[in-house]
């Protein structure tokens, strides 16, 4: 097939950016033609109220970005166009250019930013669903919940409502793309149909192998910051005394974790790592902690990349967390912003090698037959053909 992957890339590259590239080489490798379109936030420029006022309609509506797609479109008629980001320079207005040239569309939904102005549920330390379901979501622009401002948070919910009220996410997407039954439910409770959207976990292209040792250290890998739940984090092992503890990462709250570094000498951080040193670092780790409380993760790439290293994962019993970390198979839950409970876990799985060996075996089997490259395809292309007997249903 002759595939479209279109994506609006972060100033900041993040997961979003990385699954993009690697759906685009695993479709190559299997001997697709891939096209891309993408746009990047680094074009968007900072230019007073008309340049606002500019951005706040290109957010809606990218006119000029629709008119390049749809000459694309036209000029290399691919079978399929494949979205991942389009917030803000694409629009929702491509999926228009799409249908009217008769390609089907499939839209991954790697945030909650059709539901949510902030794209997070969380709001001030706590989970905040109180946009989801709204045809105008209000509730995020009274509490400015995109950048903290009212007014640009005004222009995402003004976009939202304004696609919802034209029907653009029921009738002119064929197939949405989930990474966890706990997100199709949130979004088939804001209304999108049940039957378009489809469960597609991530992957990790190359095997990294399984690890050789029990692992001498707990692992964090991840964004410092409070809604990944590094606050419960650090409380933890404030009790926790001589268990050692990598962290790398950062965000906002480096200085708290260096504060930790010179209050713990068991605790360390680590500056950046290759992919390769990445992923020996896991395998030299007895475990990953993935502490997220208050914060619906939509998936979580570290863990699978534990799971595929053999190394199990003690995760906050919550959203998609929950699903992907079963309990006492491939590591342990704990409550979710509760630092005593993950002190207990951490204390419980440090004490007892054998039984984290144990479940790093079955953390590595989970790996094996979810989360493969070879797995993935066969979903995405599973997809793909549903997107487009759609699109054929709606020609006939």
């Amino acid at each position: 097939m002759k595939l479209l992957l279109a994506h609006n890339f972060y100033r900041q590259s993040g997961g979003e950016d990385e699954v993009f590239l690697r759906e685009s080489e695993l479709l190559r490798c299997a001997g697709h033609e891939v096209l891309k379109y993408t746009a990047h936030n680094s074009e968007i420029a900072e230019g007073g109220i008309f340049g606002k006022a500019k951005m706040a309609a290109r957010t809606l509506w990218a006119q000029d970005g629709v008119a390049r797609l749809r000459s694309l479109l036209r000029r290399e008629r691919p079978d399929l166009a494949h979205f991942h980001n389009t917030f803000p320079l694409i629009s929702p207005g491509a999926y228009y250019a799409c249908q009217q040239e008769g390609i089907p569309v499939v839209q991954s939904l790697h945030n909650a930013r059709l539901i949510c102005p902030a794209a997070t549920f969380y709001r001030e330390g706590n989970v905040c669903e109180d946009c989801l379901g709204r045809v105008v979501p209000w509730p995020g622009v009274v509490h400015a919940c995109y950048r903290n401002s009212h007014l640009q948070t005004a222009v995402v919910a003004g976009m939202l409502a304004g696609h919802r009220i034209l029907g653009t996410w029921r009738e002119q997407v064929d197939a949405y793309i989930v990474f966890t039954e706990f997100f199709r439910q949130k979004f088939i409770s804001a209304g999108l149909p049940s039957k378009k959207i489809f469960v597609k976990p991530h992957f990790l292209v190359t095997d990294p192998g399984m690890k050789q040792t029990t692992g001498d250290y707990a692992l964090f890998l991840g964004r410092l910051a409070a809604e990944k739940g590094v606050p419960t984090l650090l409380k933890a092992w404030r009790s926790l005394g001589h268990v050692p503890l990598r962290i790398r990462g950062q965000g906002p709250m480096e200085s708290d974790v260096e504060q930790l570094t010179r209050e713990n000498p068991s605790v360390s951080t680590l500056p950046y790592l290759s992919r390769k040193e990445c992923f020996d670092l896991i395998k030299g780790a007895r475990f990953l902690v993935w502490p997220s409380g208050g914060y619906y993760e939509s998936f979580g790439l570290v863990a699978i990349e534990a799971f595929a290293c053999g190394t199990p994962v003690i995760a906050s019993r919550t959203g998609a967390m929950k699903e992907i970390v079963a309990d006492n198979w491939s590591g342990l839950h704990f409550t979710p912003d509760d630092p005593n409970d993950l002190a207990s876990k951490v204390w419980w799985a440090w004490c007892h090698p054998k039984e984290m060996e144990a479940m790093g075996r079955a953390a590595r089997a989970e790996y094996r037959t979810k989360y493969t490259g070879e797995r993935n395809y066969q979903l995405l292309m599973e997809i793909y053909c549903q997107a487009r007997r759609a699109t054929a249903r709606k020609a006939a």
